[in-house]
């Protein structure tokens, strides 16, 4: 863009120094080793950025750096400013370089940057400045209504202002959807583009309630920074289930089965009915419950509840059957006694191990005094049996005890 400027004393000369520069540019041949020539590097920065252009050389004979914009206006002459815009200011400047920033980045701001050095000859260099255009926030269209099961919805993403074009991409619940190629549009009078993408989905029951999502990806962007979600719902009948009160009815008690129905919408209407025959006289239709005051064993047999969401109508069925009471009494009279019998068992075999046990600790007692008292038994009277006894005790060697 070309920078408003205002008279500064001087810069007649710059601007011929400037002209100059161009002029010979072509005509010299610069080394890669030679000290004095200026270096640069290419930036790349987003719309409302700040882009830093740094030139160096690697020696000085004193001589200024001097950054000039797209338009070969002056921006800095070492450290005079050229230019009245706030936007530029200057950096670092020393004799052997000279850095300026460039901030609030414009579209109109990318171009070719010129640093020149008024040696004899006049020595350039150029750094080109790419501005990225920011892409916008992208916007999900097609959906207005919940779709049947079976169905397709089509959604369109759509995105503006990015540079180089951005690409869109289609997120189901995090898994990444394939739509149809981008198609890029340029917006006129500008140098941006606005890219639009298009998913076509068959629904089904699973895709109730999911979160479509559009991402934008573009350089200027962090990962994830831009996306718009539609979440979309999905109209299919009722499945359906009976829950029983208990798996044991019995016969004279209370009953009842819950017919549970699950679609989008919920179901408005139930309807209860007795396969091959009416419902009994003393069942009562509450709703999705079909109560049995007292159950018989006429009650028997299988029971249908059809739900009716306004999409479809689905059928559940449940076969009853009535228990005897005193059957289950009998059944759970043999069930305590087998339990009975098993501890009995468990108490009879804990009390053998114990005899068996006493038994051992009594045998191996006796042991031991029988060969404490050995040499007394065979004595012809007290006195030698003493002796006999003592003449025990000192081969201590022969006699063994056993300790439990």
């Amino acid at each position: 863009m070309a920078f408003p400027s205002y008279p500064v004393t001087g810069l007649w000369t710059l601007s011929l120094l400037t002209l100059l520069a161009a002029s010979v540019q072509s005509n010299f041949i610069v080394f890669d080793d030679d000290p004095m020539q200026p270096v640069t590097q290419d930036e790349t920065v987003s719309v409302g950025g700040t882009v830093t252009l740094t030139c160096r050389v690697a020696e000085s004979d004193n001589s200024s750096l001097q950054w000039s914009n797209t338009a070969q206006q002056t921006l800095y002459f070492g450290e005079k400013r050229a230019l009245r815009d706030n936007r530029i200011q200057l950096h670092r400047s020393t004799g052997t370089e000279l850095s300026i920033t460039i901030g609030d980045i414009q579209l109109s701001d990318e171009g070719e940057y010129t640093c020149s050095i008024f040696t004899m000859p006049v020595r350039t260099a150029r750094a080109t400045v790419t501005v990225l255009g920011v892409p916008g926030k992208p916007q999900i269209s097609g959906y207005e209504d919940a779709v049947q099961e079976g169905g397709k919805v089509t959604l369109t993403c759509t995105s503006s202002g990015s540079k180089p074009p951005a690409k869109l991409h289609w997120y189901r619940d995090q898994e990444e959807l394939t739509g149809r190629p981008d198609v890029v549009e340029s917006n006129p009078g500008e140098p941006t583009y606005t890219v639009i993408s298009e998913l076509t989905l068959t629904v089904g029951r699973s895709d109730d309630n999911a979160l479509i999502a559009c991402a934008v990806d573009h350089p200027s962007l962090a990962p994830g920074d831009k996306g718009s979600e539609q979440r979309i719902r999905v109209l299919f009948t009722p499945d359906v289930t009976i829950q029983p009160e208990s798996d044991l009815p019995r016969e004279g008690g209370k009953f009842h089965l819950q017919c549970i129905a699950n679609g989008n919408p919920e179901p408005i209407s139930y309807l209860w009915q007795k396969k091959d025959g009416e419902l009994p006289p003393l069942a009562k239709v509450d709703g999705s419950v079909l109560r049995f005051e007292m159950l018989n064993k006429s009650d028997n047999g299988m029971y249908l509840c059809q739900a009716d969401n306004g999409i479809g109508k689905v059928q559940g069925q449940y076969t009853l059957l009535v228990q005897d009471p005193t059957a289950m009494s009998t059944s759970s009279g043999v069930d305590h006694a087998v339990i009975g019998g098993v501890v009995a068992v468990i108490v009879f075999i804990l009390l053998c191990l114990l005899i068996v046990l006493g038994r051992y600790l009594i045998r191996h007692k006796g042991t031991y005094l029988t060969h404490e008292a050995k040499g007394s038994d065979d004595a012809p009277d007290a006195d030698t049996a003493i002796i006999n006894a003592e003449g025990g005790h000192s081969g201590a060697e022969d006699k063994k005890e056993y300790f439990i």
